[in-house]
Protein backbone atom coordinates (compact mmCIF):
# COMPACT_ATOMS: atom_id res chain seq x y z
CA UNK A 1 0.00 0.00 0.00
CA UNK A 2 2.97 2.24 0.55
CA UNK A 3 2.99 2.50 -3.53
CA UNK A 4 -0.48 3.15 -3.69
CA UNK A 5 -0.36 5.75 -1.10
CA UNK A 6 2.59 7.57 -2.71
CA UNK A 7 0.68 7.51 -5.78
CA UNK A 8 -2.06 9.31 -4.00
CA UNK A 9 -0.12 11.86 -3.21
CA UNK A 10 1.20 12.51 -6.42
CA UNK A 11 -2.58 12.37 -7.75
CA UNK A 12 -3.10 15.01 -5.23
CA UNK A 13 0.12 17.58 -6.71
CA UNK A 14 -1.25 16.95 -10.28
CA UNK A 15 -4.90 18.12 -9.18
CA UNK A 16 -3.53 21.06 -7.23
CA UNK A 17 -1.68 22.04 -9.70
CA UNK A 18 -3.46 21.69 -13.41
CA UNK A 19 -7.25 21.67 -12.34
CA UNK A 20 -9.99 19.26 -12.21
CA UNK A 21 -10.43 19.07 -15.98
CA UNK A 22 -6.39 18.36 -16.92
CA UNK A 23 -6.90 15.84 -13.93
CA UNK A 24 -9.91 13.50 -15.58
CA UNK A 25 -8.32 13.72 -18.62
CA UNK A 26 -4.87 12.42 -17.33
CA UNK A 27 -6.77 9.43 -15.30
CA UNK A 28 -8.74 8.59 -18.15
CA UNK A 29 -5.89 8.84 -20.78
CA UNK A 30 -3.46 6.18 -18.69
CA UNK A 31 -6.84 3.92 -18.42
CA UNK A 32 -7.10 3.66 -21.96
CA UNK A 33 -3.68 3.62 -23.18
CA UNK A 34 -2.84 1.30 -20.32
CA UNK A 35 -4.92 -1.33 -22.60
CA UNK A 36 -5.02 0.16 -26.07
CA UNK A 37 -1.35 1.45 -26.40
CA UNK A 38 0.48 -1.54 -23.99
CA UNK A 39 1.10 1.24 -21.79
CA UNK A 40 0.41 -1.32 -18.88
CA UNK A 41 3.24 -4.01 -20.28
CA UNK A 42 5.90 -1.36 -19.76
CA UNK A 43 4.31 0.83 -16.48
CA UNK A 44 1.20 -1.62 -15.25
CA UNK A 45 1.54 0.13 -11.55
CA UNK A 46 0.86 3.27 -12.85
CA UNK A 47 -2.33 2.49 -15.22
CA UNK A 48 -3.71 -0.69 -13.03
CA UNK A 49 -5.25 -0.64 -9.80
CA UNK A 50 -3.22 1.77 -8.02
CA UNK A 51 -3.99 4.22 -10.49
CA UNK A 52 -8.03 3.85 -9.77
CA UNK A 53 -7.37 3.70 -6.34
CA UNK A 54 -5.83 6.32 -5.50
CA UNK A 55 -7.85 8.84 -8.07
CA UNK A 56 -11.00 7.66 -6.02
CA UNK A 57 -8.87 8.35 -2.63
CA UNK A 58 -8.23 12.03 -3.98
CA UNK A 59 -11.71 12.39 -5.30
CA UNK A 60 -12.81 11.58 -1.72
CA UNK A 61 -10.62 14.40 -0.32
CA UNK A 62 -11.54 17.30 -2.99
CA UNK A 63 -14.83 19.18 -3.28
CA UNK A 64 -13.76 19.78 -6.74
CA UNK A 65 -13.92 16.20 -8.66
CA UNK A 66 -17.11 14.16 -8.98
CA UNK A 67 -16.49 10.89 -7.82
CA UNK A 68 -19.75 9.79 -10.78
CA UNK A 69 -17.91 11.78 -13.35
CA UNK A 70 -14.37 9.81 -12.33
CA UNK A 71 -15.70 6.74 -12.29
CA UNK A 72 -18.15 6.63 -15.26
CA UNK A 73 -15.08 8.16 -16.72
CA UNK A 74 -12.70 5.90 -16.30
CA UNK A 75 -15.00 2.61 -17.05
CA UNK A 76 -15.48 4.25 -20.69
CA UNK A 77 -12.12 4.51 -20.86
CA UNK A 78 -11.34 0.84 -20.00
CA UNK A 79 -13.77 -0.39 -22.33
CA UNK A 80 -12.70 2.10 -24.87
CA UNK A 81 -9.02 0.83 -24.57
CA UNK A 82 -9.94 -2.86 -24.46
CA UNK A 83 -12.50 -2.65 -28.21
CA UNK A 84 -9.45 -1.01 -29.80
CA UNK A 85 -6.77 -3.72 -28.40
CA UNK A 86 -9.63 -6.32 -30.09
CA UNK A 87 -10.16 -4.33 -32.92
CA UNK A 88 -6.34 -4.18 -33.72
CA UNK A 89 -5.82 -8.17 -33.44
CA UNK A 90 -9.18 -8.64 -35.38
CA UNK A 91 -7.97 -6.88 -38.23
CA UNK A 92 -3.75 -7.15 -37.88
CA UNK A 93 -3.93 -10.94 -36.75
CA UNK A 94 -1.28 -13.19 -34.95
CA UNK A 95 1.83 -10.80 -36.59
CA UNK A 96 0.60 -7.77 -34.21
CA UNK A 97 1.24 -9.89 -31.46
CA UNK A 98 4.51 -11.35 -32.88
CA UNK A 99 6.37 -7.71 -33.44
CA UNK A 100 5.08 -7.10 -29.47
CA UNK A 101 8.64 -6.54 -27.38
CA UNK A 102 11.36 -9.41 -26.59
CA UNK A 103 11.20 -12.76 -25.26
CA UNK A 104 9.54 -12.22 -22.01
CA UNK A 105 6.81 -10.03 -23.76
CA UNK A 106 6.11 -13.23 -25.98
CA UNK A 107 6.32 -15.65 -23.13
CA UNK A 108 3.37 -13.48 -21.73
CA UNK A 109 1.70 -13.35 -24.53
CA UNK A 110 1.81 -17.27 -24.79
CA UNK A 111 0.49 -18.00 -21.24
CA UNK A 112 -2.44 -15.22 -22.18
CA UNK A 113 -3.81 -17.18 -25.36
CA UNK A 114 -3.52 -20.21 -22.96
CA UNK A 115 -5.74 -18.45 -20.29
CA UNK A 116 -8.42 -17.25 -23.30
CA UNK A 117 -8.54 -20.46 -24.73
CA UNK A 118 -9.27 -22.19 -20.99
CA UNK A 119 -11.74 -19.39 -20.29
CA UNK A 120 -13.00 -17.61 -23.00
CA UNK A 121 -15.72 -15.20 -22.17
CA UNK A 122 -14.87 -14.91 -18.22
CA UNK A 123 -10.94 -14.34 -19.76
CA UNK A 124 -12.08 -10.55 -20.06
CA UNK A 125 -13.24 -10.35 -17.07
CA UNK A 126 -10.90 -11.99 -15.08
CA UNK A 127 -7.78 -10.19 -16.88
CA UNK A 128 -8.68 -6.85 -15.76
CA UNK A 129 -7.84 -7.98 -12.48
CA UNK A 130 -4.31 -9.27 -14.14
CA UNK A 131 -1.93 -6.71 -15.00
CA UNK A 132 -0.10 -8.65 -18.06
CA UNK A 133 -3.48 -10.34 -19.31
CA UNK A 134 -5.20 -7.04 -19.09
CA UNK A 135 -3.50 -5.44 -22.19
CA UNK A 136 -3.02 -8.83 -23.78
CA UNK A 137 -6.13 -10.72 -23.85
CA UNK A 138 -8.58 -8.34 -26.05
CA UNK A 139 -5.53 -8.37 -29.00
CA UNK A 140 -5.81 -11.95 -28.14
CA UNK A 141 -9.87 -12.39 -28.35
CA UNK A 142 -9.14 -10.45 -31.20
CA UNK A 143 -6.53 -12.72 -33.18
CA UNK A 144 -9.04 -15.83 -32.47
CA UNK A 145 -11.80 -14.47 -34.11
CA UNK A 146 -13.74 -14.10 -30.66
CA UNK A 147 -17.55 -13.29 -31.86
CA UNK A 148 -17.83 -9.24 -31.50
CA UNK A 149 -20.75 -9.23 -29.18
CA UNK A 150 -19.54 -11.65 -26.79
CA UNK A 151 -16.84 -9.75 -26.43
CA UNK A 152 -18.30 -6.52 -26.05
CA UNK A 153 -20.77 -8.09 -23.01
CA UNK A 154 -17.78 -9.04 -21.73
CA UNK A 155 -15.93 -6.17 -22.24
CA UNK A 156 -18.50 -4.06 -20.64
CA UNK A 157 -18.49 -6.29 -17.77
CA UNK A 158 -14.81 -5.85 -16.95
CA UNK A 159 -15.03 -2.52 -17.15
CA UNK A 160 -17.53 -1.76 -15.12
CA UNK A 161 -16.33 -4.54 -12.40
CA UNK A 162 -12.67 -3.39 -12.55
CA UNK A 163 -12.90 0.62 -13.37
CA UNK A 164 -16.02 1.52 -11.90
CA UNK A 165 -15.63 -0.86 -9.16
CA UNK A 166 -11.86 -0.40 -7.70
CA UNK A 167 -12.30 3.64 -8.51
CA UNK A 168 -15.43 3.58 -5.91
CA UNK A 169 -13.52 1.21 -3.61
CA UNK A 170 -10.81 3.86 -3.12
CA UNK A 171 -13.34 6.65 -2.73
CA UNK A 172 -15.50 5.25 0.14
CA UNK A 173 -11.95 4.31 1.95
CA UNK A 174 -11.30 7.87 2.25
CA UNK A 175 -15.37 9.12 2.75
CA UNK A 176 -16.61 6.48 4.76
CA UNK A 177 -14.50 5.65 8.40
CA UNK A 178 -16.84 2.53 8.95
CA UNK A 179 -15.78 1.18 5.70
CA UNK A 180 -12.31 2.21 5.48
CA UNK A 181 -10.30 -0.57 6.93
CA UNK A 182 -12.21 -3.03 4.42
CA UNK A 183 -11.99 -1.13 1.54
CA UNK A 184 -8.14 -1.27 1.86
CA UNK A 185 -8.15 -4.41 2.47
CA UNK A 186 -10.21 -5.13 -0.60
CA UNK A 187 -7.94 -3.21 -2.64
CA UNK A 188 -4.70 -4.81 -0.88
CA UNK A 189 -6.36 -8.00 -2.16
CA UNK A 190 -6.46 -6.43 -5.66
CA UNK A 191 -3.23 -5.41 -5.90
CA UNK A 192 -1.16 -8.48 -4.29
CA UNK A 193 -3.15 -10.79 -6.28
CA UNK A 194 -1.70 -8.58 -9.54
CA UNK A 195 1.67 -9.04 -8.02
CA UNK A 196 1.02 -12.66 -7.15
CA UNK A 197 -0.17 -13.32 -10.69
CA UNK A 198 3.12 -11.75 -12.61
CA UNK A 199 5.64 -13.63 -10.50
CA UNK A 200 3.62 -16.71 -10.90
CA UNK A 201 3.55 -15.98 -14.56
CA UNK A 202 7.54 -15.29 -14.42
CA UNK A 203 7.96 -18.51 -12.59
CA UNK A 204 6.61 -20.59 -14.40
CA UNK A 205 7.81 -18.98 -17.92
CA UNK A 206 11.31 -20.17 -16.34
CA UNK A 207 10.21 -23.50 -15.59
CA UNK A 208 8.85 -23.85 -18.76
CA UNK A 209 11.90 -22.62 -20.51
CA UNK A 210 14.10 -24.69 -18.51
CA UNK A 211 11.95 -27.78 -19.76
CA UNK A 212 11.71 -26.74 -23.37
CA UNK A 213 16.30 -26.42 -23.16
CA UNK A 214 16.34 -29.77 -21.48
CA UNK A 215 13.87 -31.36 -24.12
CA UNK A 216 15.69 -29.77 -26.90
CA UNK A 217 19.43 -30.96 -25.82
CA UNK A 218 18.30 -34.22 -25.01
CA UNK A 219 17.35 -35.78 -28.75
CA UNK A 220 20.18 -34.09 -29.67
CA UNK A 221 22.77 -35.88 -27.02
CA UNK A 222 21.07 -39.12 -28.25
CA UNK A 223 21.42 -38.59 -31.56
CA UNK A 224 25.16 -37.32 -31.18
CA UNK A 225 26.57 -40.64 -29.09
Amino acid sequence: MLRTAALDGQLSDFLASTGVVLFYLLVWALVFAGTALFLGVFIPFITGDSLLFGSGLVAASSSNLNIVVLAVGIGIAAFLGDQVGFLLGRRYGRGYLDRRGGRRTQLAIVKTESFYLKYGWWAVVVARFMPWARVFVPVVAGVGRMNYYKFLSSNVVGALAWGVGITLTGYYAAAIPGVKSAAYVIAAFFITASIVFGLRTWLADRAQTRLEAQTSTGPHNTLGG
